[in-house]
C-alpha cells in the first residue's frame, strides 16, 4: 500500500520535497510516491504503460527502474540503477565581425575549438522536485544541477500516447559570449543491460554484449573512434541511436534529430553515439548516450550559441519497449520515417544548395580515362532520402567561376551533362550556382550577399564581360552564351531566361546584412527575386524553434510589401552514404504532380517556387493542406462583405476591410497536419505592414504519430498576410508560405 498518492496541490515532504502545485489530477501521466521515491506511469500504447521509478534521496542512482507494464499486469523491468549525466564543453563565442555586436549570435564563421575551452561533468544534488502535469504531458524538474558555469534543473518529461521520455539539463549561465556543445547519457556502477545495438553507416545492425569492456573494437577505424580510455568509444551510426537490451525489454537513446546538429560545411558522420566505461574520464562508470565532436566537418565548426540568462535544454530521448533492441531501434527510426522524406500525393520533394563539385570530379575522371557506369554516390543518397528534385550550387571553391570562358564553359557543359546523365524518373538534378557578385551590396568595403541562381533549363553564362564583348553570342559547341559584367547584365539574364534568384543564408555568413541592405533595390522587388532561404542556423538550445533568423526575415519581407517566399536550403559540400545528412537537412514539398524530365526543362519547378505553392519541413511534420478563406499559400484573399442594396452605399456591393468593415475579418484557417513526434504548438503568424502578430495554438494534447485538421478563425483586421508554423517536442518544425490579404 503506497504511503500517499500525489495530489494536485501542496508540497509533499519526502527525502526531497516535492512541489505538486502545478500537477493536475486529470493528467494522463500518473504520479505516486512513497518513502523518498517518486514513480511516474504513462500510456505508451493502448496496451502498454511506461513506468519510471526515481530515488529522490540523493543517496542512490536517480533512476531506480525503467519498465514496461502490459495490459495492467506487473511492470517488467528494462534497466535499473542509472544516473543521467552531462558533459558540457564550454568555449568562447566570437562574432564574425567585432564591429557588429548586434550580430554576435548570428555567427557561423567561428571555431571555438581552436581557442581555450574546457569540458565539465555534471554535478547533481537533489533539493526540491517540481511536478508539472496536465492532459498528455508531465515534467519533473529537480534542483540542483550544475555543469561548469551553468546551473539549473534536471528535467524528466513524459508524453502520454508515446514510447518517449526526455531527460534534459535545463540550465542557465550568467557568462556572456559562450559557445558550447554537450554529450549526455545514462551511467551506472554495474550495467543491468546485457546487449548494446545500433545500425552502422552501411545500414547493418550491430550488436555487442555488455560486459563492461570495449564495444567498438570490431567496428573498424572508419566506424569506431576510441575516446580517452580504451573502454569508451564513439560509434558512427545511422539514425543517431543506440539501444540496450535489458531484463525484459529494451531502451533506445537518441537526440533531437535536427536540433542536435550544429551547422557545418560537411555532414560527415563524426560518431554521435558513445558507449563503454570511463567515458570522458568518468571513472568506474559504464554507460551509453549521445555525443558531439568539437571539430571536424569543414573549415568552420561553430558549436552552439549559449546566450546568458536564458534556459538551455540539453537533452536526449529515451524510447521504452517490451521488445528487443532491434525493436527499439526500429521504433526510434520510425520517428524520422527512417531518415526519409515520405511521399505525399500531389507534392514532390525539392532540396537546394549542394556544393558537390560533380562537374569537376566528372572532368577529372574523364581525363583519367574512367568511364563511370554507376552514378556518383550522392545520387543514391538523395534517392534513399526520398528526394525528387536537387538544386546544385556548383563551382563554389571548385572550378573556375570567374573565368571568361575557356575554362568555365567546359565546366558548365560537364555540369549539364552530369545532371542530364544521372537524372531519371525518380530524381531530377538541376544545375545551379551560388554567386556573390552583381546582386549584392558593398558593406564595409566588402561584397556582401550570396545568392542562388536557378534557371529552367541549361544556360551558359560567364561572370565577366569584356569591354567590347556582346551580352550574348553563339559559341560552338555550346550554343548561346551570355556574358555578365554588371548588375544590369545579371538582371537582363534572369529576365531573358526566366530564372530565379534568392538570398543564400540571409542574415548570416557572407550574407549577414542581406537582403535587408538591398530591400529597396529594383532587383529585390522584382518577381525574379524569390526571397531568402531557411536553414536551422545558428544552433541555439534556448529556442523553441529552429532557424528563427529566417522565420523572422520571412515575416519582415512580407511586411516590407513584396510577395517573397522562403525555400529551405541545406548548404553542405560533398556527401556520401556514411554521412549524417538527414540531421542537417530540411525539405521543400512542392505542389507538383510529376518530376520533369531533364530534356523538357524544369519550368514547373520555378513556377511553383515563384507562386509560393510549397511548404518547408524538417521531415517529421507535414502540412498537406493549408488554406485561409479557401485560399492556399501564395494566393490573394480579398477580405470583403456584401452590402444590401437598400443601404446608404447601395451602388457599391462590396466594401474592403481596410475601410473599417469587419464581416470578413475572421475567415477560416484550415490546415491538415501529420506528425511523428508528439507536437508542442502551432503558431499563426500575420502582419499589417508594420507589426508582426503571433497566435499560439497549444498542441500538447497530441500523442505520437497522428493527424489532425486545425480549424480556427484568427482576427485578420487590417492584416496583409498570414502563414502557419508547427513545432514538436524535438524542435522539429514545418511552415507554410504566406497567404496574402487585401
Amino acid at each position: 500500500m503506497l504511503a500517499f498518492l500525489l495530489q494536485s496541490w501542496g508540497i509533499v515532504q519526502a527525502e526531497t520535497p516535492i512541489d505538486l502545485s502545478a500537477y493536475h489530477i486529470d493528467c494522463q501521466v500518473k504520479v505516486e510516491g512513497w518513502n523518498g521515491n517518486l514513480r511516474l506511469a504513462w500510456p505508451l500504447t493502448d496496451t502498454e504503460t511506461g513506468v519510471v521509478t526515481l530515488d529522490m534521496t540523493g543517496q542512490a542512482p536517480l533512476i531506480q527502474e525503467l519498465a514496461v507494464r502490459k495490459n495492467g499486469g506487473e511492470a517488467e523491468t528494462i534497466i535499473t540503477s542509472v544516473d543521467p549525466v552531462w558533459f558540457l564543453t564550454v568555449g568562447e563565442r566570437r562574432a564574425a565581425d567585432e564591429k557588429a555586436p548586434d550580430q554576435q549570435w548570428e555567427v557561423f564563421f567561428d571555431n571555438p575549438a581552436k581557442r581555450p575551452h574546457e569540458t565539465f561533468t555534471s554535478k547533481f544534488t537533489p533539493k526540491i522536485a517540481r511536478v508539472t502535469g496536465s492532459g498528455h504531458r508531465c515534467t519533473v524538474s529537480i534542483d540542483d544541477l550544475a555543469v561548469g558555469p551553468f546551473t539549473g534543473s534536471l528535467e524528466l518529461s513524459f508524453f502520454a500516447g508515446s514510447r518517449l521520455m526526455r531527460i534534459d539539463a535545463a540550465i542557465k549561465t550568467e557568462k556572456d559570449r559562450l559557445a558550447v556543445f554537450y554529450d549526455t547519457g545514462l551511467v551506472t556502477d554495474q550495467p543491468s543491460w546485457t546487449e548494446l545495438a545500433w545500425t552502422d553507416t552501411d545500414g547493418h545492425r550491430q550488436k555487442r554484449e555488455s560486459t563492461g569492456g570495449p564495444v567498438c573494437s570490431q567496428t573498424g577505424p572508419a566506424r569506431g573512434n576510441m575516446l580517452g580510455t580504451p573502454e569508451a568509444c564513439a560509434i558512427n551510426v545511422r539514425h543517431r541511436a543506440i539501444a540496450v537490451s535489458g531484463k525484459r525489454g529494451s531502451l533506445a537513446c537518441f537526440p533531437p534529430p535536427h536540433q542536435f546538429q550544429f551547422p557545418r560545411d560537411y555532414s560527415t558522420n563524426l560518431g554521435f553515439i558513445w558507449a563503454g566505461n570511463n567515458y570522458q574520464g568518468l571513472e568506474h562508470k559504464t554507460g551509453f548516450g549521445i555525443r558531439q565532436n568539437k571539430d571536424g566537418g569543414g573549415n568552420y565548426v561553430p558549436w552552439v550559441n549559449a546566450p546568458p540568462n536564458v534556459t538551455h535544454r540539453m537533452g536526449a530521448f529515451y524510447l521504452l519497449t517490451s521488445g528487443s533492441a532491434d525493436d527499439a531501434l526500429t521504433e526510434a527510426a520510425n520517428l524520422t520515417h527512417n531518415d526519409r522524406f515520405v511521399e505525399l500525393p500531389g507534392y514532390k520533394t525539392f532540396t537546394s544548395h549542394y556544393h558537390m563539385a560533380a562537374a569537376v570530379h566528372a572532368m577529372e575522371e574523364q581525363k583519367k580515362g574512367i568511364n563511370r557506369t554507376e552514378p556518383p554516390e550522392y545520387v543514391g543518397v538523395m534517392k534513399q532520402l526520398g528526394v525528387n528534385l536537387v538544386h546544385q550550387a556548383e563551382f563554389h571553391g571548385d572550378g573556375h567561376p570567374k573565368d571568361p570562358g575557356p575554362l568555365r564553359l567546359p565546366e558548365m557543359k560537364a555540369m549539364f551533362d552530369e545532371c542530364r546523365r544521372w537524372s531519371d524518373d525518380q530524381l531530377l538534378l538541376m544545375p545551379g550556382e551560388e554567386g556573390n557578385d552583381y546582386l549584392g551590396m558593398k558593406i564595409q568595403g566588402q561584397q556582401s550577399g550570396h545568392w542562388m541562381s536557378l534557371f529552367p533549363r541549361p544556360v551558359y553564362w560567364t561572370m565577366v564581360r569584356g569591354a567590347d564583348q556582346p551580352f550574348s553570342e553563339e559559341i560552338a559547341p555550346y550554343g548561346k552564351v551570355y556574358h555578365v559584367g554588371s548588375r544590369g547584365d545579371m538582371i537582363r539574364l534572369l529576365k531573358e531566361e526566366h530564372g530565379l534568384a534568392w538570398s543564400a543564408h540571409p542574415r548570416i555568413k557572407a550574407s549577414s546584412w542581406t537582403p535587408d541592405a538591398f530591400k529597396d533595390e529594383d532587383f529585390f522587388q522584382a518577381e525574379y527575386w524569390l526571397g531568402g532561404a531557411w536553414k536551422a542556423m545558428p544552433a541555439d538550445l534556448s529556442r523553441e524553434k529552429l532557424g528563427e533568423r529566417v522565420l523572422n526575415l520571412m515575416s519582415d519581407m512580407a511586411n516590407w510589401g513584396q510577395r517573397k517566399y522562403v525555400p529551405g536550403e541545406v548548404d553542405v559540400f560533398t556527401i556520401d552514404h556514411t554521412h549524417e545528412l538527414y540531421g542537417h537537412m530540411n525539405i521543400n514539398y512542392l505542389q507538383l504532380d510529376r518530376i520533369p524530365r531533364f530534356d523538357e526543362g524544369w519550368q514547373p519547378v520555378l513556377d511553383v517556387l515563384r507562386n509560393g505553392k510549397f511548404f518547408v519541413t524538417t521531415g517529421e511534420i507535414l502540412i498537406p493542406t493549408f488554406t485561409v478563406g479557401n485560399k492556399q499559400s501564395g494566393d490573394v484573399l480579398t477580405l470583403t462583405r456584401s452590402v444590401s442594396e437598400g443601404s446608404d452605399n447601395a451602388s457599391t456591393l462590396t466594401r474592403s476591410v481596410s475601410e473599417g468593415l469587419t464581416a470578413t475579418d475572421q475567415p477560416e484557417l484550415r490546415a491538415e497536419i501529420r506528425w511523428t513526434f508528439p507536437l508542442s504548438f502551432a503558431e499563426i503568424v500575420s502582419g499589417d505592414g508594420h507589426q508582426i502578430y503571433r497566435e499560439r495554438i497549444d498542441l500538447t494534447d497530441t500523442a505520437a504519430f497522428g493527424t489532425r485538421t486545425i480549424s480556427i478563425r484568427p482576427n485578420l483586421k487590417n492584416r496583409r498576410w498570414i502563414r502557419l508554423e508547427i513545432w514538436d517536442i524535438a524542435t522539429n518544425g514545418a511552415f507554410t508560405q504566406p497567404v496574402w490579404l487585401e
